[in-house]
């Protein structure tokens, strides 16, 4: 089948081990399901696991990929639910699994013409959703609902600071805020980005470390190091920030720690989101009408071509490859 996967890791150049060719069909465990793929969205773990950031040398060759939607045997119009648990694990939030992983770390991922997932992976896609659209949903979508709605636990009226519009996180977390009733305020060193995040729905955009009209109920982190300190300072007391990425390092300078307690500010880690949050995400858009911004569309064979766009990161939005 075709695939792109990782041949070999080369943390300075990326691209260097990745290969678009052909890979052998996958074998369903029992309990397993096989689903064609139509769709498969491109995220920055997939740049991170060529560099060999979560992927070891042993597993290769990987496919990779954590995103899809398909078909399942039955054909069934499905989106895959990209965490995978270990079998022992019993708890209600697969997310809390210390033995989880994403597709494409020990599990082959979805670039590729067939996946197979757990058959409790699969969420049932709505008529009114492209397989593109829905594509875009299981990692970085999914991430900015749980960042919002589960772990932020933000409600309608309140205010929200995104740092650094740009990738697929970002601008879901943008575009769910605003359709949630939140008040949503945003940053990034560009120009051009601070217009889009206005045509995606902010309510007014700043360049980065900008002071801010307003002290925010909450804000969602994904940048780390570069943003820290401005995300700390823009929260008013008893504020909360919401973590799930450090895209610029994990060690800021000055962890603020005197701002966080005489403020009392709540500093909450996210990561991903469950099978269950999955599916509230795919009907919060399906009864919107809400839908991910997609910057590029391509064939899986120009699948060389996305990943390069996401090493610049001159984009807005997902790109997304189609079988």
């Amino acid at each position: 089948m075709r695939a792109v996967y990782a041949e070999s890791i080369n943390p300075q150049d990326p691209l260097a081990g990745l290969v678009v060719g052909e890979r052998p069909d996958p074998v369903a465990p029992e309990g397993w399901a096989t689903v064609t793929v139509k769709a498969a969205a491109l995220n920055h773990h997939d740049v991170w696991s060529l560099r060999g950031q979560g992927l070891k040398a042993d597993a290769l060759p990987m496919i990779l990929g954590c995103d899809a939607a398909g078909l399942d045997e039955d054909g069934n119009e499905v989106v895959v639910h990209a965490v995978i648990n270990d079998p022992a694990f019993t708890g209600a939030d697969e997310t809390t699994d210390p033995r989880r992983s994403l597709l494409s770390e020990r599990y082959q991922g979805t670039f590729a013409d067939t996946v197979v997932v757990p058959r409790r992976n699969l969420v049932p896609k709505p008529e009114g959703l492209s397989m593109v659209e829905a594509a875009c949903l299981p990692t970085a979508w999914l991430t900015a609902y749980r960042m919002l709605f589960v772990r932020g636990a933000m409600r309608p009226g309140e205010s929200v600071l995104v740092q650094g519009v740009g990738g697929g996180v970002s601008t879901a977390l943008i575009t769910l805020a605003r359709a949630a009733g939140l008040r949503v305020y945003a940053t990034s060193r560009s120009e051009a980005k601070q217009a889009r995040a206005l045509e995606l729905g902010a309510h007014e955009v700043f360049g980065s470390g900008e002071r801010l009209p307003v002290k925010v109920d909450a804000v969602m982190e994904t940048v780390g190091q570069a943003t820290w300190t401005h995300s700390i300072r823009a929260l008013r007391p008893g504020g909360r920030i919401v973590i799930a990425g450090t895209t610029s390092g994990p060690k800021p300078d000055d962890a603020e720690l005197t701002r966080i307690f005489f403020l009392q500010l709540s500093v909450i880690g996210s990561t991903m989101g469950t099978r269950d949050e999955l599916d509230a995400l795919v009907q919060m858009l399906h009864s919107t009408g809400t839908r991910p911004l997609v910057h590029a569309e391509m064939p899986l064979e120009q699948a060389r071509d996305g990943f390069a766009q996401m090493v610049d990161g001159d984009h807005v939005g997902k790109i997304v490859f189609t079988l």
